[in-house]
């Protein structure tokens, strides 16, 4: 027989998914559910923790335990070829959230000029211990962060696109390279994924059993030179990556 915590979390996370809860609002206090027979506050705080574990709710101070929006955004591939035009209004994160009807936002959270790491430093066609400019960000669906991002530019690269600043890309990153005269042309981007740290799980608001994805893509101009390389933590239970009109020539019959 399951015990009792166990019992309760399954009974609310069956609520959680028929949308008597939906995201956004607070389960019932635990006090409540003690008076309500459903066991002792040991048992309907385990059963919460279970729940904010499993990545259903995130207990917030003055809030109590909030359901967690699940919402999936698409981010397909072809998004970042339609913001490649200088000036636009939104980059791609929030050009695919808005086409499915949800909030993306894009929120700078700091730049620096560093020394960049080897393996960084590698992948930028830089001498290791070079300088590199490093922009970091969120990327929020409503309130909710759903990517980390941390991008890393050379130095005049960085300086000419306008970059070096901590403020938000109007438009996106994309087309400010384009408009300095470094079209992003052809990248290459590997994905893995594991168990995210305490830190990205309390910063993406997700348990410790649902997976980040691991984004790492070095994006190249016409010529061959390395113009970013970027580097996404995700909550994959909130991203889906669609790699669309993918040309299959030069592909072995």
């Amino acid at each position: 027989m399951q015990p009792k915590w166990e019992q309760l979390a399954g009974r609310l996370q069956a609520q959680i998914e028929d949308g008597t809860y939906p995201p956004g609002t607070s389960l019932p206090p635990m006090d409540d559910l003690v008076e309500a027979g459903e066991g002792a506050r040991a048992t309907v705080h385990q059963a919460y923790r279970a729940l904010e574990t499993a990545g259903y709710v995130v207990m917030i101070r003055k809030r109590g335990t909030v359901v967690r929006d699940r919402t999936q955004v698409a981010v397909p591939l072809s998004r970042y070829g339609q913001v490649l035009a200088p000036g636009g209004s939104h980059g791609p994160w929030e050009t695919a959230a808005r086409e499915q009807g949800l909030d993306g936002r894009m929120i700078a959270t700091g730049a620096e000029t560093a020394e960049a790491p080897t393996e960084v430093a590698t992948a930028l066609g830089l001498v290791p211990g070079s300088l590199a400019v490093r922009r970091s960000r969120s990327a929020l669906l409503g309130d909710d962060v759903v990517q980390i991002q941390h991008a890393w530019y050379p130095p005049d690269i960085a300086e000419a696109a306008g970059l070096t600043s901590p403020g938000k890309i109007v438009g996106g990153v994309y087309g400010a390279l384009a408009a300095a005269g470094f079209v992003p042309d052809e990248f290459d981007e590997v994905v893995t994924a594991r168990l995210p740290s305490k830190g990205e799980a309390a910063q993406l608001s997700i348990g410790t059993v649902i997976p980040v994805l691991l984004v790492e893509r070095v994006t190249r101009d016409g010529n061959g030179r390395v113009l970013e390389l970027l580097q996404i933590i995700g909550s994959a239970d909130r991203l889906k990556l669609v790699y669309d009109n993918l040309s299959l020539r030069g592909t072995a019959s």
